[in-house]
């Protein structure tokens, strides 16, 4: 199997799968196996998140790592889901543009690569709605 081709299988990593557990309605990202409020009694379930939301918080990123290959500035901001879960992106848009509450949708972008013919990573980050 090509290296390209096993991280194609990993379908956690290039999709929005989180859990769900039915019996307190609370959703997970990343994904549990266990409900930290049901424990035992909790029924868990694999859920795919529809990748809308909101921003509560951001900042804007001046000066990247020197192994990455970001433009600087970038948008950096803690979503919201609209299922309730919160996860760190990447919000692409001018700086000036984002602020607290702006809808944004997922994408499926370029994260990084380890070198000029090396592995290229992708992943998730979001857009304006």
């Amino acid at each position: 199997m090509a290296v390209s081709r096993f991280w194609r299988k990993l379908k956690h990593r290039y999709n929005l799968i989180g859990t769900h557990c039915t019996t307190c309605n609370t959703y997970y990202y990343p994904p549990r196996k266990m409900c930290p409020q049901c424990r035992r009694d909790g029924r868990i379930e694999e859920h795919w998140f529809k990748g809308e939301g909101v921003i509560v918080t951001y900042t804007v990123i001046h000066a990247a790592p020197e192994n990455k290959a970001v433009q600087t500035p970038y948008v950096l901001g803690i979503v919201q889901l609209d299922e309730g879960p919160r996860l760190t992106s990447q919000i692409i848009c001018k700086p000036d543009d984002a602020h607290i509450g702006m809808r944004v949708q997922s994408v499926f972008r370029k994260l990084g690569e380890d070198s000029e013919h090396g592995m290229i990573y992708y992943g998730t980050k979001f857009i304006q709605d």
